[in-house]
């Protein structure tokens, strides 16, 4: 068994010794910063039984936790499904062959994606009654502030997608007549979403994440009920603050453990399987590029 990989050189003995080393060394000085958080915790009585006894109420819960849980769902849910929208839509207007069109789209997406999330979503609602006469609501927006800044990451991210994909995607689709409209829609947008479904959804959890700056506004969500629900009633912001933080740890978890499901179901998928002749097999080609090759008019 060779000692050596593409990626990795195994080290020698001195190699391991000061690996071993350098990872006690870290391990001690984590132990002790978590010792240091514990202890200056533990002098402001922050570990008390009475500061943490209200978030097992069930009142606190239906009443603040659950309510703001709901916010904070609602606001990532739609701005997931606008954002992915947005995304695919300029994405595609990107790679126009037209200027009029790929300039306007790429000057939108590398806008709003320099602008801070935080200065998206204030604008967004204050400055809709500079405009209108009329001030947004809260949920509104804090989901086109998480549509424009997220959906143009996602549309550089599908670009960077459709980019990666072999130049003989869309040779094919252009011998078999597809004009690039067409070709762009059914050929090669859907390859890009499967091979940078990941990234992609690592981009819906952050802006899972985001809706928190939903507070700047006033909208209900978890770390607004948690920090001034919760907090403000029971004079426990740390406890609070923990419990905020791992329910999002949570759902960011099972964000997270969806993500490498799918990378690994699309990884299985697109795996050249050998004939029992011996012969390979490649993956199936897309369904929009059967239905080319049946239909070429």
């Amino acid at each position: 068994m060779s000692g050596h990989s593409n990626l990795y050189e195994v080290p020698g003995r001195r190699g391991v010794i000061r690996n071993r080393v350098l990872a006690a060394v870290i391990t001690a000085a984590f132990l002790w910063l978590g010792y240091v958080v514990y202890a200056r915790f533990d002098e402001r009585d922050q570990w008390a039984a009475e500061k943490w006894r209200p978030l097992l109420r069930a009142d606190v819960w239906t009443t603040f936790i659950l309510p703001g849980l709901e916010g904070t769902l609602k606001a990532a849910g739609l701005g997931v499904v606008l954002a992915g929208a947005f995304g695919l839509v300029f994405a595609t207007a990107r790679m126009s062959e037209h200027a009029w069109i790929r300039v306007p789209a790429a000057a939108v997406v590398e806008f709003f994606r320099a602008v801070p999330l935080l200065l998206l979503i204030f604008c967004a609602f204050f400055g809709s009654f500079a405009l209108t006469g009329t001030t947004m609501s809260p949920f509104a927006a804090v989901v086109l502030g998480l549509t424009l800044y997220n959906g143009s990451v996602i549309a550089e991210t599908l670009r960077a997608g459709v980019n990666s994909l072999p130049k003989g995607q869309a040779e094919a689709a252009r011998a078999l007549g597809m004009p690039k409209g067409q070709m762009m829609v059914l050929v090669l947008m859907p390859q890009a979403v499967v091979a940078m479904m990941p990234a992609i959804i690592s981009q819906f959890i952050v802006l899972l994440k985001d809706s928190a700056l939903g507070f700047i506004v006033g909208y209900d969500e978890l770390v607004d009920r948690g920090l001034n629900g919760i907090a403000a009633n029971f004079s426990n912001v740390i406890p609070a603050a923990l419990l905020v933080a791992a329910i999002f740890i949570a759902i960011n978890t099972a964000l997270d453990a969806l993500a490498h499901w799918l990378q690994k179901r699309i990884s299985r998928g697109r795996k050249v399987t050998r004939e029992p002749d011996g012969r390979d097999t490649a993956p199936p080609r897309p369904a929009a590029m059967d239905n080319a090759l049946a239909n070429p008019l």
